[in-house]
């Protein structure tokens, strides 16, 4: 089965919402019907064709090429195949995604994954805010998934999710694991302030230094085992994760005491 290759031909002027770029829609249609599909310009309805060249057809891998800064939903609610994407991508990226995989090799704006429930996401550059997080007014953030993001993040990562794994490579703005009620956030490069603010469950490992709330006690510093069940889990994704006492300990923090919460951080202390 050959894969569907679009082509950005014409920068939108204002956000495109094209929720149409998922392997669920395209697996089935002929290059006609894939050409023919509606996205949104605004207000105004356009062809697909209106802004990509379209090449393939009957696939559910999808490849995406340009600056698609302004392109929103890519990915959203897929369950099945692939999208690479060479170029950024604009909000919304993967979506209530249910399964399958999206790679972009360059930045992408924010609520990537949001509310995600199964799949993975791998974002080469930089992330905006509210990754996995739960939409306004919504009690639940991602159910499971992974998503990785090899570059800095914005604010509210993680926000309300459940379950799942985030790992964020660059600096992460304020409020990471904000509401957090389970999963695990993984900050290779730290985070900035309110860390873990009002997190009921879950788990969040900084592998640098992050300033703690005083709502959350010190509680020991020790190696935990489980960590070595996510160092083989991440290891094939390219991410390592010290989980050997000889590569030094981890310093965890219960809270957040002001719900009262029973989260858990853990901050790593180099040997």
């Amino acid at each position: 089965m050959s894969k569907i290759t679009l082509r950005l031909k014409e920068q939108p002027t204002v956000p495109l919402e094209a929720e149409i770029l998922s392997p669920d829609t395209f697996a089935e249609l002929s290059n006609d019907e894939i050409r023919s599909k509606i996205v949104y310009h605004g207000k105004r309805q356009c062809r697909l064709d209106d802004f990509f060249d379209v090449d393939g057809e009957r696939s559910d891998e999808l490849e995406l090429h340009g600056d698609l800064h302004r392109v929103r939903w890519i990915g959203r609610e897929m369950s099945r195949g692939r999208i690479t994407v060479h170029g950024s991508v604009g909000m919304h990226l993967g979506a209530y995604m249910k399964g399958g995989e999206i790679e972009v090799h360059g930045n992408a704006s924010d609520w990537i994954g949001a509310e995600m429930r199964r799949g993975l996401i791998r974002v080469h550059g930089n992330g905006g805010g509210q990754i996995g997080a739960g939409y306004r007014g919504s009690l639940k953030g991602m159910r499971n998934g992974t998503i990785i993001v090899d570059g800095s993040a914005g604010l509210e990562v993680g926000m309300r999710m459940r379950r799942g794994t985030i790992v964020i490579g660059g600096p992460a703005k304020d409020f990471t694991g904000l509401q957090m009620k389970g999963g695990t956030i993984v900050l290779l490069s730290g985070a900035e302030i309110r860390t873990g603010a009002w997190m009921m469950r879950g788990t969040i490992i900084s592998m640098k230094p992050i300033p703690m709330l005083p709502t959350f006690t010190y509680a020991c510093q020790y190696t935990p085992d489980f960590l070595k069940v996510y160092s083989r889990q991440l290891k094939p994704l390219g991410i390592d994760l010290p989980c050997d006492s000889g590569d030094g300990a981890y310093e965890l923090y219960s809270g957040d005491a002001s719900v009262p919460g029973k989260g858990e951080i853990l901050v790593r202390q180099a040997g």
